[in-house]
């Protein structure tokens, strides 16, 4: 683009940008004024026209707050790609106890009702994020908002000014306009420092969520080692343990008989071998399913095209790199992939899938695609959702894009270095 073209775009993107700011910023104050007009109408002799409106006030400021400055983080991070986290609270379980009572991480309540909505309340008064918004929504009116109102301002002067036919009216629309475009470009930009400075955590606040996102990951990682430890002994006693009793009693017995009946003998001896040979097996199976050999002797992408094969959909593989992570995140990619395309196969009702592996500037990701039905979710307490929580031990992220109809698109990034 030439720089005469240019120059126009960038007033104009500029000044839709600005008009946005000042309206999402005055948006709380006009609620204001709106109620301080209302009770002026009702005049002084009426009982509620100072009731009213501080009735007013305060429901729309704590209505709108957390609205407003979730428009605000919104656009932030798509004008100036500045994420600025909200930090909000999340409402823990609510367990029924057994005496009956209903226990919401605060205090027992007689019904469940109850419960959520004590611990709705206790959390919103109590949440940080809250006091945040509330302190940006008294502030952005008066930084971002008045610069973002600039724009606006010259166009308004220049609209009432060139419409006069006094030389000074007319001047006064001139410089209106001047300034309009001038301050279009850059009078949206306050709103980024503004959000940064009274949207985001602060540290000592950003330190206590990671303390209690870690504490949440070990808790989980705590119960999929437990159940995967119950998995891997019931596996051993009903498969491999039961094989091998039963091959020693077969050895007994045709010890035995080996001077007595020798056919006898040799039959078992046959059945033994047999059950011998099923033992490793089965042993060799649930050392695939703990930690796939392939996996630790050619790395994560021969693995996947391994696993490609026993899937019973057509599976393309592709990698741009051959990747060596560290164990712990090969073997959790590894499942995943594996989860993922169990899942396909089972339910997305899918002729197709492919599975990629990008390495970029932050870590790896990898995306499995396939081309059934879609409407998968990361419904709490879901299959989905389990990943995620296992990814979040290494700070990885699940991204699911599975609209109704399809396809199906699963993003899984995490932040390393390959060798």
């Amino acid at each position: 683009m030439r720089q005469s073209d240019a120059w126009p775009a960038c007033v104009g993107v500029g000044f839709v940008r600005a008009c946005a700011v000042a309206v999402i910023s005055m948006l709380i104050p006009a609620v204001w004024v709106a109620a301080v007009a209302l009770g002026i109408w009702w005049g002084a002799g009426n009982p509620w026209s100072w009731v009213a409106p501080l009735v007013l006030v305060c429901a729309g400021t704590l209505t709108l707050s957390r609205p407003v400055c979730r428009i605000v983080r919104l656009l932030v991070a798509r004008w100036t790609a500045t994420e600025v986290p909200a930090g909000y609270r999340q409402a823990g379980p609510v367990t029924q106890m057994s005496t009956g009572y209903w226990w919401n991480g605060f205090s027992y309540e007689r019904t469940r009702r109850d419960a959520l909505m004590d611990q709705k309340w206790r959390l919103w008064w109590t949440d940080p994020a809250v006091w945040r918004d509330l302190r940006f929504i008294l502030i952005a009116p008066f930084t971002a908002g008045a610069v973002a109102a600039l724009p606006l301002a010259g166009v308004g002067a220049a609209a009432l000014g060139l419409g006069q036919s006094e030389p000074v009216a007319r001047l006064v629309g001139v410089l209106g306009l001047v300034v309009a475009v001038a301050a279009a470009p850059y009078a949206w930009r306050p709103v980024e420092p503004v959000a940064v400075r009274f949207l985001r955590p602060s540290s000592v606040m950003a330190l206590a969520d990671r303390v209690d996102e870690l504490t949440a990951q070990h808790a989980d990682t705590t119960v999929a080692q437990a159940a995967e430890f119950r998995r891997i002994e019931r596996n051993l006693h009903d498969g491999a343990q039961a094989r091998l009793v039963m091959l020693g009693l077969s050895l007994a017995t045709a010890e035995k008989l080996m001077e007595t009946d020798p056919e006898q003998a040799r039959a078992l001896l046959r059945d033994a071998r047999s059950g011998a040979a099923a033992s490793l097996a089965e042993l060799r199976e649930l050392v695939r399913g703990i930690s796939p050999p392939v996996l630790n002797e050619r790395g994560l992408v021969d693995a996947v095209r391994a696993l490609a094969l026993d899937i019973p959909l057509d599976v393309t593989v592709s990698a741009d790199v051959r990747l060596r992570l560290d164990p712990p995140i090969e073997s959790a990619l590894y499942f995943g992939v594996a989860e993922l395309l169990t899942n396909t196969a089972k339910h997305a009702r899918a002729a197709r899938a492919r599975v990629s592996f990008v390495r970029d500037d932050t870590g790896v990701v990898i995306e499995v695609e396939d081309d059934g039905q879609g409407g998968a979710d990361g419904r709490p307490g879901g299959g989905l959702d389990g990943l995620r929580r296992r990814l979040a031990v290494f700070d990885g992220t699940l991204e699911i894009a599975s609209p109704p109809g399809g396809p199906t698109c699963v993003r899984m990034a995490v932040p390393c270095e390959s060798s």
